[in-house]
C-alpha cells in the first residue's frame, strides 16, 4: 500500500475507533452530565492525532505480522 493509502486508512480507522473509545470512556468516567458533549469532544481531539500517527506507523508491521499468522494458520509456514 502506498504512503497515501496508509495515511487515508490510518485516518479513517483511528477516527472511528477513537470516536467509540472516547465516547465510552467519557461516559464511564463522567456519566451524562451537562458538559458531557464538550468533555467527550475534547477527549476525541486529544486522542485522535495520537491514534492516527500510531496507526500510520504501525500498519506495515501489523500487515506483515498478519500475513505471517495467516500463513501459519493455513499451514504454509
Amino acid at each position: 500500500m502506498s504512503a497515501k493509502g496508509r495515511f487515508i486508512m490510518a485516518v479513517l480507522m483511528s477516527s472511528m475507533m477513537v470516536l467509540m473509545v472516547t465516547l465510552i470512556a467519557t461516559f464511564l468516567n463522567l456519566g451524562l452530565r451537562t458538559d458531557f458533549l464538550r468533555q467527550w469532544v475534547r477527549a476525541y481531539f486529544v486522542a485522535w492525532p495520537v491514534a492516527a500517527t500510531t496507526a500510520f506507523l504501525v500498519m506495515p508491521f501489523a500487515q506483515r505480522t498478519t500475513g505471517r499468522i495467516l500463513a501459519m494458520l493455513e499451514g504454509g509456514a
